[in-house]
């Protein structure tokens, strides 16, 4: 039970306690009454304002409509305000151009070409809104002249500013070809830099408002004048150097240049030797005679024709890019195509007058001119990829041009093979042009000498021979198949030699001077043919050649050596009178012996003064010879000196034995020495 005093103290916290709650209820009360009455007025205040802005709209929205019509027609008035004045300005650009007009484009290219923007547009106002307005009249009259001042000054431009490539830069150019520390272009700047900018501005107006396309026939009439001029130039240049000093230069490249620059032989573009054809032209001439001066000026016309082909080359690609700034993209292959359609002939009936000479030369059986054909065609094959190259784009006639070119030379070189060849086989015989002391024919020096030449030109031979060939082999060209050709061919010469040095050898009416001769024609043929490594070529389709030569060179030795038969004869051993030492000799056997020595002493001098004076220019076979026949004589009359010097066959005994051993060697030695 809860002691009174404690309910007590409780009864009171309860009643503070609800005394604060109800004083709290009372505050809430008091406040929810105001926040009510805050509603209420905002309420009011709202709903007042909401009045208030309805009825300025009402007023508001009919001045601001008012307002955007005033404004709209304010537009109007300045729209129609710009375009009476854009109208009105039609109207003054013939008076304000023609000034600019009338004086031309030059020096003001860019202001002049403002006032024909200003004009065109005129044009085409009038033309579309006033047709049959004087003003048309006029600004067309004025467009039309400012057309033919902006094709005068083009024409202008390009005439004065086109100048002609010098042979010393086409040649600096050529010559980056072979020169591996020099640059890969030489750039030519045909045209300046702001020329260039005038030019290319000019011929897009002509293009999109002038509709003309006249200024492309001007400009390549005026690029292929200089073109042709560039290369002409270059020929005349080598024509001066060579009649000047006789050997062409040119100054180094320009990165290499001192401030005296030291001139430098040219190199023919794309030659590993070079060749020349003086040597042969004299050798191979059916009149065997002086060809003072005709020499070099073929080597100089082979020299330039190839420069000029390779300078055709350059020019053209370095015309094709200045071409592509200037002409309109569809326009530029057949503009290009005319551009280089001068220099091109040029170049083709030089080549073409070329093989009209090799025709003609072959026909009198001049083999030096033929010769010309060979660097040339050689040249012109290794630069037709570029050739191709700056022709792509062409018309087929302009890409045929050099193909027909070349076809000609190979068809007109394999005729100068196969007619040298027969001309080696028939030779005649001519008896007063037969060397007297059997040394080595013209013929044979001719022939392996021309041969020799074809070793520069092994692919370029082969392709001529491949040309004329219509076997299925020959569509399957090769390199090897060239080779087995031109293997085939150089056999065919040298068995055509063979025979007509066989012929010719008949001549001799001695048999150990025929022998003389055919070991010398073919010993030489063969020391030239392992010089020359024309030998290895032979063995393509010969593997026996060499051992067939030296069989040939030993059997004709074997011929010459029983030309001493009748002198070793009247010494050898058989039919010598046999007799015992201390046995007087009887009459017939002492003759007999006299008769032996004068027989040997006869043939011996004989020999040796008819010997003497023939010729083995070759020291080596010559020595070999002299000493076999040394060995063979010197053995024999050795043991028949030994066996009859002590006989008494005579009372005059150096009547009959008049040589020693030592001086039968001594006059053996002294054959094939005219000088002895």
């Amino acid at each position: 039970m809860i002691p009174p005093q404690e309910a007590s103290v409780r009864r009171r916290e309860i009643e503070d306690k609800l005394k604060q709650e109800e004083e709290t209820l009372s505050f809430i009360r008091d406040s929810l009454e105001k926040s009510d009455q805050l509603t209420k007025n905002m309420v009011s205040i709202l709903s007042s304002f909401e009045s208030r802005l309805m009825k300025l709209e009402n007023s508001i929205i009919p001045v601001h409509k008012q307002t955007e019509n005033l404004q709209r027609l304010q537009e109007n008035v300045e729209k129609t305000l710009s375009c009476l004045d854009h109208v009105i300005s039609y109207y003054h650009v013939a008076s304000d151009t023609e000034k600019i007009i009338r004086e031309g484009p030059t020096g003001r290219l860019e202001e002049y070409l403002g006032c024909m923007a200003k004009i065109q547009k005129a044009v085409e106002y009038f033309q579309d809104n006033n047709p049959d307005s004087p003003e048309l009249n006029r600004v067309k009259f004025l467009f039309e002249r400012g057309k033919e001042s902006l094709e005068s000054e083009f024409r202008s431009l390009m005439t004065r500013h086109s100048k002609v490539v010098s042979p010393v830069l086409i040649l600096d150019l050529i010559s980056g070809e072979d020169d591996m520390e020099a640059p890969d272009d030489v750039p030519l700047d045909h045209l300046s830099e702001s020329v260039l900018h005038d030019v290319i501005r000019i011929s897009r107006w002509l293009v999109e408002y002038g509709r003309n396309q006249d200024f492309m026939n001007v400009y390549y009439q005026i690029r292929s004048s200089q073109l042709d001029r560039s290369i002409k130039g270059l020929k005349e240049h080598f024509r001066k150097s060579s009649s000047s000093s006789g050997v062409p230069y040119s100054p180094a490249i320009p990165n290499k240049r001192k401030d005296t620059p030291t001139k430098k032989p040219i190199k023919r573009p794309g030659h590993e030797h070079d060749f020349r054809v003086k040597h042969l032209s004299e050798a191979l001439n059916d009149k065997h005679g002086p060809l003072a001066g005709r020499d070099d000026m073929l080597d100089m016309e082979i020299d330039a024709y190839i420069h000029c082909v390779s300078a055709f080359v350059k020019l053209a690609q370095s015309e094709y890019q200045l071409l592509t700034d200037i002409i309109p993209e569809h326009h530029q292959k057949k503009t290009f195509d005319s551009l280089i359609q001068d220099a091109l002939d040029g170049l083709m009936m030089e080549g073409e007058n070329i093989v009209s000479v090799a025709r003609k030369a072959i026909i009198r059986h001049d083999y030096s001119a033929v010769l010309t054909v060979f660097p040339i065609l050689r040249h012109l094959k290794q630069t037709k990829p570029e050739f191709d190259q700056v022709l792509q784009g062409t018309a087929a006639s302009t890409k045929n041009k050099l193909p027909g070119l070349i076809t000609s030379m190979e068809t007109t070189g394999a005729k100068a093979l196969e007619d040298f060849a027969d001309n080696i086989k028939n030779d005649p015989d001519k008896e007063y042009n037969m060397p007297k002391d059997g040394t080595v024919h013209e013929l044979t020096s001719n022939a392996i000498l021309f041969l020799q030449q074809l070793l520069d030109f092994q692919e370029t031979a082969g392709a001529m021979l491949a040309s004329q060939e219509t076997s299925s082999s020959a569509t399957s060209y090769n390199s090897e198949f060239s080779k087995r050709l031109l293997s085939t061919y150089i056999c065919k010469v040298l068995g055509n030699l063979q025979l007509n040095l066989l012929s010719k050898s008949k001549v001799y009416e001695d048999p150990a001077l025929r022998a003389i001769f055919l070991h010398n024609n073919y010993n030489y043929i063969l020391k030239s043919l392992e010089k020359s490594e024309l030998i290895h070529l032979v063995a393509v389709t010969q593997k026996t050649a060499e051992r067939s030569y030296r069989d040939h060179i030993e059997q004709q030795i074997q011929t010459y050596q029983r030309s001493w038969l009748k002198v070793t004869d009247y010494i050898s051993e058989k039919n010598l009178p046999v007799f015992q030492p201390g046995v007087k000799l009887r009459d017939k056997e002492r003759q007999m012996i006299k008769e032996r020595f004068k027989g040997f002493n006869d043939g011996l001098e004989e020999l040796c003064k008819i010997q003497k004076a023939w010729a083995i220019p070759d020291t080596e076979q010559r020595d070999k010879i002299r000493q076999a026949q040394k060995t063979i004589v010197k053995e024999n009359y050795g043991a028949f000196l030994h066996r009859y010097a002590s006989v008494p066959f005579t009372k005059n005994p150096e009547k009959y034995i008049k040589y020693r051993v030592e001086q039968v060697a001594d006059m053996i030695e002294r054959l094939f020495d005219t000088s002895a």
